[in-house]
Parts: C-alpha cells; structure tokens; sequence
C-alpha cells in the first residue's frame, strides 16, 4: 500500500500551485475592479453651483470668503470645528469677507453658507495651519 507521507509529498506542490493560482487570480480580479471603479463619467458642467470661492487654503493668519454670484446680504456663514461645534456665525455683508484666524487651531475646519430660512446652500472644509 502506499505510505501516507508519501501521499502528502506528492500532492503538496499541487495544492501549493493551485493556491499560487487562485492567489494571482484573485490579485488580477481586485486589481481590474478597482481600476474600473475609479473611472467617471466626464461632465462638462457641474451640477450643483458655487456660491463661495474661498482662499488661501490651507491658511495661515486669515481666509477670505467671495461670493461667485447670487449674492444676498442675508445669508450667513457658519464655520464649525472638525468634532461640529460651532465657532463663527458670520452675516454677509458685503461680496467679499475676510476672517481673522488669530483664535483657531491648526486643523480642519468646515464652514456652511445658509440662506435665510437657514437651509445649507453650500458646504465645504478649509485648513488652518500654523
């Protein structure tokens, strides 16, 4: 009869092969998935307008707020830290504001334009850094 070691012997490059292969196989399958999955449809035009053009991002001592179009003195910028507690609770005055950062930590901030039913019109995130 055939010795059970050497029925291991035999059949252990084979598994360890098939393994190899179905290894590779899936390596190729993530791979190609992934690759397909980044693509995006090119659009020509964004969907959802800007309201806000913001800079320097990231920011050292001060950030300025410029509103692109649709202006109205009655929306109002809220600019939160990254755990949601709000910081600044700015009215637009004017198309054009520049806040001091004088009182905020290095970190990542978001800020949110609301109108004045207080619906979001726009929300983004900028970084101060020191």
């Amino acid at each position: 009869m055939f010795d059970k070691k050497l029925l291991f012997l035999y059949y252990k490059p084979t598994f360890t092969l098939l393994k190899s292969i179905l290894y590779i196989f899936i390596f190729t399958v993530v791979i190609s998935f992934g690759a397909t999955a980044q693509l995006k449809p090119s659009t020509t035009e964004d969907p959802t307008p800007k309201y806000i053009r913001f800079y320097p991002n990231p920011a050292v001592n001060n950030i300025t707020f410029e509103f692109q179009h649709d202006f109205d003195k009655l929306n109002t910028i809220q600019i939160y830290n990254f755990i949601g507690k709000k910081l600044v609770d700015l009215k637009t005055g004017s198309p054009s504001i520049n806040l001091a950062l004088y009182d905020f930590y290095r970190g990542i901030y978001i800020y949110q334009l609301r109108d004045k039913t207080g619906q979001i019109l726009e929300s983004g995130k900028f970084q101060v850094i020191r």
